[in-house]
């Protein structure tokens, strides 16, 4: 980049301050360290006499030179390379273990349809429509019961000569006590044909779901601190790891207690187990390629292995096999530990920057690109300088939002809105399995198709509409569609209606995602964005007894779903727009945030159509070293250059606070240490000077 004329350089300066170039301010400290340098970077004829009689170093680093960044050195390494395209391609073995662990279960515990009350006394019969007559009242449609058989001496109506004088429909009625038969046409043998999870004891399914989306809950808050401090590539594995070992022990569970144990244990893997991979893969694309990358990934990976799921199952006819040959493509997944690189991100948030810089060095040669040294010293310094910040920003917390009142607000209703999308998502692909029970797989397979469109609809719309009014226009719909489904007499009219509410579901749940790692201020986002999709799962416990409620009646579980939409949409509607305007960096900045924004904008016309003009000098387009978190993985423009004023320190006093600092913007056997801890004084007065 080009440097200012010396007239406009002086312009910039002003008695008393330094300016610095630097990204998304974390906190507001005195800005009195100058650049980090390596020691291999001094200059070889320069001695400390020399700098002793050179003039007074000016303690000013010019400001039309901003910080080169991962989304500078994207183009230079290839933005969608060989070695993007790879990753993208090895999504696929990842993408098939999410569905599976978010699917499976549901068939697992798929309750029957054809079934009545064993009877022991009767086994010798061997007409079954005679032991059916003999044990089982009917009910008033005809029907023989499920749950209920005579309370007679079936010993003596066995021995009997004319058995069926002696029942009759006046006999008393009892639940079943010796178990239940099952029919031969039932396609698929679940864990409730096995364990008699039906009748009185149908909650068990039920709470086998609550159990896992609980283990989901603990997983997400143990798996957030783990991939922050042990990096994202551990915290793939290991959850793959735990999702492998729990499917295996599925398949020999052999009581409730157990079956919910080994549920939890790979519910805690949902989420992480493709999240991770999710964020690596974004990390190395370039800005225009995310948006596209990150819903493709999901239209032409996710989606197609939703599908699968059901035909796999189907195809097994029992869950034990299931859970067993379902796990066999996660240890397989495995392997692409071997394959699959850490996050340069992440090693530049832990001060390994020369492992990083390796890294990109790396993708470079594989996308067959040739970068400079100067850019690569460029990207050095910017990333010692993120370290730098980013460690200082660490003293803030969720618990800060809440210190400011529009903040607050805007955090509260994020809470509420994502608890609802995500209540209505699950919700709905759940509903999958109720709404037609005679073709449970071919409804499943319809309803989870609906996803392909859904995100290519969102590709096409979310950056030309806003993220306001396509969540609530999504939210709304899907409600609506909802609630007409709750309303209808025809069983295909309600079919079609509750899918058509499934499909604007998948959107709003996709525009959920990213929405929230834009509202909130950088400082943050990662742990504001955690605790918002932590509070989804915790909604997520309620969708296993909502559609509960499907038994007695399923109105009344399309109400709630279309209820929950209506109030989310209208939700969303209080929430500021963040297409087109500068992301806010500070606490100070996130409570500013959309205060100018009213109802009526639009990014389309009207109010908040054009983006807001930018200095080149003070603007610094690109997704920002910053972008590590769990999901801060879509956000285009977070990165900014702030000029701070601070005061001119005196020769004398510069040193001692120099090394009086170093130690609070670095940690303990990082490199950037190192390198702070070997320079000389007069190294630093010559970076400055």
């Amino acid at each position: 980049m080009k440097r200012l004329p010396l007239t406009q350089s002086r312009q910039t300066k002003q008695k008393g301050a330094i300016t610095i170039d630097r990204g998304q301010q974390t906190s507001h400290y005195a800005t009195d360290v100058p650049y980090f340098r390596s020691p291999y970077e001094r200059s070889s004829t320069s001695s400390v006499e020399e700098t002793r009689s050179a003039p007074k170093p000016k303690l000013f680093i010019s400001d039309s030179e901003p910080f080169v960044d991962f989304d500078d050195v994207l183009p230079e390494i290839g933005e969608f390379g060989c070695f993007q395209k790879l990753l993208f391609a090895l999504m696929l073995a990842f993408c098939f273990i999410a569905a599976f662990v978010y699917l499976s279960q549901i068939f697992m515990t798929l309750p029957p349809q054809n079934y009545y009350c064993f009877v022991h006394g009767l086994t010798l019969i061997p007409s079954e429509e005679e032991r059916k007559s003999l044990s089982i009242p009917k009910e008033s449609d005809g029907s023989y019961s499920r749950c209920q058989m005579y309370d007679v001496n079936y010993t003596a109506v066995f021995k009997a000569e004319n058995r069926s004088e002696l029942i009759n429909s006046s006999l008393p009625k009892i639940p079943c006590r010796e178990g239940y038969v099952f029919s031969r046409d039932e396609p698929f043998h679940t864990a409730s044909m096995e364990f008699g999870w039906v009748c009185d004891n149908d909650y068990y399914a039920t709470y086998a779901q609550v159990i896992f989306f609980l283990g989901s809950v603990m997983g997400c808050l143990f798996y957030g601190h783990f991939a922050d401090h042990c990096g994202r590539l551990a915290a793939l594995v290991s959850s793959c790891s735990l999702a492998l070992f729990g499917s295996l022990f599925t398949a020999f569970s052999n009581s409730f207690l157990t079956f919910a144990i080994t549920r939890f244990l790979v519910g805690a893997s949902f989420d992480t187990c493709f999240t991770m991979i999710y964020i690596l893969v974004l990390e190395y694309v370039g800005p225009t390629y995310r948006t596209f990358v990150g819903n493709m990934s999901l239209a032409v990976f996710y989606s197609p292995c939703t599908m699968l799921i059901p035909w796999m199952a189907l195809y097994l006819g029992d869950w034990r096999t299931f859970a067993f040959v379902g796990a066999l493509p996660i240890g397989i997944a495995l392997c692409a530990y071997c394959f699959l690189p850490e996050s340069a991100r992440w090693l530049v948030s832990v001060g390994k920057i020369d492992q990083a810089i390796v890294l990109l060095q790396s993708v470079a040669q594989r996308n067959k690109r040739i970068v400079s040294n100067a850019l690569w010293k460029k990207f050095r310094e910017g990333c010692e300088q993120f370290y730098k910040e980013e460690f200082e920003g660490r003293s803030f917390t969720v618990f800060s939002i809440f210190k400011r009142i529009r903040l607050a607000r805007y955090m509260l209703l994020m809470i509420f809105i994502w608890m609802s999308i995500s209540l209505i998502y699950d919700g709905h692909v759940r509903a999958a399995s109720v709404l037609d029970k005679e073709n449970v797989f071919v409804v499943f397979t319809i309803a989870c198709a609906t996803e392909v469109p859904g995100d290519l609809l969102v590709i096409l719309t979310l950056d030309r509409f806003g993220r306001r009014w396509c969540a609530f226009a999504y939210t709304t719909l899907s409600g609506i569609f909802s609630l007409l489904a709750a309303n209808l007499s025809n069983s295909h009219y309600i079919l079609a209606a509750a899918l058509s509410g499934r499909f604007f579901a998948n959107v709003c749940y996709n525009i959920g995602l990213q929405w929230a790692a834009e509202v909130l201020p950088t400082v943050v986002r990662a742990q504001g964005v955690a605790f918002i999709h932590t509070m989804g799962f915790v909604a997520m416990l309620l969708s296993p007894p909502v559609i509960y409620l499907s038994h007695l009646s399923l109105s009344l579980m399309l109400n709630t779903l279309g209820g929950l939409g209506i109030i989310g949409g209208i939700l969303a509607l209080f929430l500021p727009e963040t297409l087109h305007h500068d992301l806010p960096q500070t606490l100070s900045e996130g409570d500013h945030f959309g205060k100018d924004q009213r109802i009526w904008h639009f990014p389309c016309c009207g109010p908040g159509a054009k983006s807001q003009s930018r200095t080149k000098r003070l603007w610094h387009e690109g997704s920002s070293l910053r972008t590590i978190s769990r999901d801060e993985f879509r956000s285009k423009k977070l990165h900014r250059v702030a000029v701070v004023k601070t005061r001119n320190l005196a020769r004398s006093s510069y040193a001692t606070a120099l090394i009086g600092q170093v130690h609070s913007v670095a940690s303990n056997g990082t490199e950037v240490l190192e390198r702070v801890q070997n320079l000389t004084i007069s190294d630093r007065w010559r970076r400055t000077s």
